[in-house]
């Protein structure tokens, strides 16, 4: 444990526990690529990103120059009551990613949560229609807005917009294909949820905080047909999942389905705060003053953005992301084969869960063995956490630029992480002041 005046230490006595979500004591001074290093000076292999943000890991070059040159020569520091170049071009960059999406326009906020939150909020207005559909186990976000339409057990203690309606998320491991979840939502369409009242479904192309799940085949291009067929709007939250890290751009291409707007966050940046959403000009225009904040659009968040873009394309790394995430699945799977913890293996690219079981034959959720292996895994070298309703699945979203070799050096190290929790060589008292999730 962190001694009495580490880095770690310091951080309890000076910083909020309200925006911590703590599962190990690591305190940073730096990062490389892939890898962070400690106030130790130790090096770790981080399948995180940082929650995926870092898509492009820590220091890229394309990301310094960016930021340093908009730094050095800023274009004010808003778009709220003036434009600047470097957001227009922004905005043409991430509309030509989406070439299916016609007359749409781009809004910049901070984060997932504050795109989330907008959409939301402009939906309702500019359709007059105040009810909403999302997920059991969604996490759309932490501001009051996006919470109010999440449906993630963390989230208790936050109040649901009046108008939400919860349907699950069908999880293939345990036996859904998505045909119970369609008949229960065409049987509320039928009685208390009449879809004339229904501004929008929020959609996770995979259901990240939730567990990390893949929906079954087929699901959610027939669930947006049953919704779009009463003039919904479909909102896709690609803040985790989108921008290269499953294979593709955009998540929801692998579902064949076409959203009306998309929410981007996190990986855009590549660490500096920064969201987008995309929509259609009668929502995105329907008022002036509407959502807005001072540093909306800033110029050095903006130049991150673009570089994070440009240099998806130019280093090719959605397609670096379905390799190596291809070969980490493959890995995984032998994994599989050897721990007995592992109940399944699921994700698209560089976007894995691998959920952990008490007893495979029950498939029985298992928060201990996830604490302790990602803790274990920390003494060892890698960073990764753990998500999901039920706190057991590891959660696999490493920078866009995770190498194979590095992929092989963490599979390795899980691999003993994993033989040492199944082998009782990691105790309670080791996980018991992280609470994690």
């Amino acid at each position: 444990m962190a001694g009495a005046n580490s880095l770690y230490a310091r951080d309890a006595q000076a910083i909020a526990g309200l925006q911590k979500l703590r599962f190990f004591p690591l305190a940073l001074e730096g990062g490389d690529g892939a890898c962070v290093i400690d106030d130790t000076g130790r090096r770790l292999l981080d399948l995180s990103a940082a929650w995926g943000a870092a898509s492009l890991g820590y220091g890229h070059p394309a990301i310094v120059d960016a930021v340093t040159a908009a730094v050095r020569n800023p274009a004010g520091a808003s778009i709220l009551s003036a434009t600047h170049r470097g957001a227009v071009e922004l905005a043409e960059q991430i509309l030509a990613t989406l070439p299916e999406l016609s007359d749409h326009k781009v809004w910049f906020g901070h984060s997932g949560s504050d795109a989330n939150e907008t959409a939301f909020r402009a939906i309702a207005a500019a359709t007059r229609r105040p009810r909403v559909i999302a997920f059991r186990g969604a996490y759309h976000g932490g501001t009051a807005g996006s919470m109010a339409i999440s449906g993630h057990a963390v989230q208790s203690h936050a109040a649901r917009a009046e108008g939400l309606t919860l349907i699950p998320y069908p999880n293939p491991y345990r036996g859904e294909d998505g045909s119970a979840v369609l008949a229960q939502l065409a049987g509320l369409f039928a009685t208390s949820l009449p879809p004339a009242e229904v501004g929008a479904l929020f959609i996770e192309p995979i259901q990240s905080d939730g567990g990390f799940i893949v929906p079954p085949t087929g699901f959610l291009k027939k669930l947006v047909e049953m919704c779009r067929a009463h003039g919904i709007l479909i909102v896709c939250d690609e803040v985790k999942v989108g921008l290269g890290r499953t294979g593709l751009m955009h998540c929801f291409r692998h579902e064949g389905f076409t959203p009306d707007l998309v929410c981007l966050g996190k990986g855009l940046g590549g660490g500096l705060a920064i969201s987008a959403l995309v929509g259609p000009r009668a929502v995105m225009d329907h008022a002036t003053a509407f959502a807005m904040q001072t540093l909306h659009g800033n110029p050095v968040s903006v130049a991150a953005a673009s570089a994070v873009l440009a240099t998806i394309e130019t280093e090719k790394l959605a397609g670096n992301a379905a390799a190596t995430g291809a070969f980490l699945l493959k890995r995984l799977e032998a994994l599989k084969a050897t721990h007995t913890s592992i109940g399944d293996v699921r994700g698209r690219g560089l976007a894995i869960g691998i959920e952990l079981v008490s007893d495979r034959a029950t498939k029985t959720p298992s928060k201990m063995l996830a604490a302790k292996t990602v803790y274990r895994a920390w003494e060892l070298g890698l960073v990764l956490y753990y998500v999901g309703l039920n706190s057991n699945v590891l959660e696999l979203t490493p920078p866009l630029v995770l190498s194979r070799p590095q992929a092989s050096d963490a599979i390795a190290i899980l691999d003993r992480a994993l033989a040492d929790v199944e082998q009782g060589r990691v105790s309670d008292d080791a996980v018991k002041d992280f609470a994690g999730w």
